[in-house]
Formats: structure tokens, sequence, C-alpha cells
């Protein structure tokens, strides 16, 4: 039996925001589903920064600290990084039977075997992109 293909490219981001949620439950114990909005809202807030200049200090200190909605979901911009929009972003835009099959399995095992994300960002989804061709 073939492997499924993902329908969309997989980006550093998905990557990322996956390798973040395997380690929010491994690391903080946290629950499947606020690992998942955890991992988004890591993954955006990174990629925020990459692409933004450095804000004024005062900025810079209020960001410091995360802002978290009643249920324990991460805000960016007073809209919750919850697991739906997790499964939004990333599990449809991929395809959900390559998450759950393939990819979700791969980071996981990656993550296991101690690697770090830097190590695996490219190379883990080399071969994913380059069936999309």
């Amino acid at each position: 039996m073939t492997q499924p293909k993902a329908r969309a490219s997989i980006r550093r981001f998905d990557v990322f925001a996956e390798y973040n949620r395997v380690k929010a439950m491994k690391d903080k114990h946290m629950r499947a589903a606020k690992a998942k909005g955890y991992g988004l809202w890591l993954a955006k807030v990174v990629a925020a920064r990459k692409f933004r200049r450095e804000p004024p200090t005062g900025e810079r200190r209020a960001r410091a600290e995360p802002k978290v909605n009643r249920q324990g979901w991460h805000l960016l911009g007073n809209k919750p990084q919850t697991e739906e929009l997790f499964n939004h972003e990333i599990v449809e835009r991929m395809g959900p039977t390559f998450y759950r099959k393939v990819f979700a399995p791969a980071i996981r095992k990656a993550y296991a075997a101690g690697q770090d994300y830097m190590a695996i960002r490219d190379r883990i989804r080399a071969d994913w992109n380059h069936e999309r061709r």
C-alpha cells in the first residue's frame, strides 16, 4: 500500500507547529487539543518576528507575556489559537490522511529520537515536497 501524498507543499511553518505540539505534550504535559493551539500560536509568533522590525523597548516588554483567554487558549490579535484553527490551517491544508498517517508520526518519531527542529525542518519535508512535483 502506498503512502498518502500531501495536498499542498509542507512548509517549515507546518513542521515547527507540529514539532512544538509534540514537545508541549511531552515536556509541558499539555493535553492534545491545547498543544495544537500552542504549537500554532508559537509558529505564528516566531514567523511574525522573522518578518517584523524590532519593536520599541516598551512594546517588547508588553509582548513578552503571552495573552491567554479564559479557556486557556493563546491569543494573537485577540483571536484564540485553538485546536480547530490548527486543524484548519495545517491539517486540512496538507490533508487529514497525510497528516495522520505520514506527517504527525514522522515528527513524533524525530522528536522521540532527540532530533531538534533545526536538524529536521528541511530534511523531513524534502521527500514529501518532491513527491508533489
